[in-house]
């Protein structure tokens, strides 16, 4: 079960203004991963399921988070149906992210009011979704569709909130162009947790970078 409301995470994913996405098939390093995010500041880990017994790996981080990580909110990111929606809310995910709009994903977590965040790339999506009770809108691939886009969708729906995944880096001034835009929060993956992080067990340099980060985009924001 969610220990999160869904409300509690949009407004940790507003207040922050990131979330950080990882996936690796090793505990041991996940829970050096998770930790040195929870020490940069971050409140939000996106678990990408893609690997085989990624379920098991996520069990254990999300154990480790809610016993030594008081605060952290550990959700799911690449869930393409209802039923592995359910198997990772059965395993205290607190949001769901999905890659494309599933109505019944959505249905799912409405049920048990955990937040899903679908990924969209059309103005019609992104208003199917919200109809369904979306409240924060993947924008999935964000490279293919850039800050621009959604300055277009802010324009006459400025109470849409969008959180790009895919072609957001930590440099300045790409966080600029998309905060510029109207993004509520940015999904952050390789460019934040990079392979050469993980390769030399840099967790001390992943703590600055998701502090220095996090730093960025509440300056962005003033």
């Amino acid at each position: 079960m969610a220990q999160y409301s869904r409300i509690e995470v949009a407004t940790a994913m507003k207040e922050t203004g990131m979330v950080p996405l990882f996936y690796n098939p090793d505990i041991a390093l996940g829970k050096k991963v998770l930790q040195a995010c929870y020490d940069g500041g971050a409140k939000l880990m996106e678990f990408t399921a893609r690997g085989d017994f990624a379920f098991e790996v996520f069990s254990a981080l999300n154990k480790f988070a809610i016993t030594e990580l008081p605060g952290m909110m550990m959700g799911v990111g690449s869930i393409t149906d209802a039923a592995a929606a359910s198997l990772y809310m059965k395993m205290g995910a607190n949001f769901i992210v999905t890659p494309s709009l599933r109505e019944d994903i959505a249905i799912a977590c409405n049920r048990r009011k955990v937040l899903w965040s679908p990924g969209c790339g059309s103005l019609t999506e992104i208003n199917k979704a919200e109809e369904l009770g979306c409240e924060i809108v993947k924008l999935f691939p964000g490279a293919t569709y850039g800050p621009s886009f959604v300055k277009a969708i802010k324009g006459p729906q400025p109470w849409t909130s969008i959180m790009p995944t895919g072609g957001v880096t930590t440099d300045a001034s790409n966080l600029k162009a998309w905060f510029d835009a109207g993004v509520t929060c940015v999904g952050l993956g390789s460019q934040l947790i990079s392979k050469e992080i993980l390769d030399n067990k840099d967790f001390i340099g992943l703590e600055y970078t998701v502090r220095e980060t996090l730093v960025s985009i509440r300056k962005l924001r003033k």
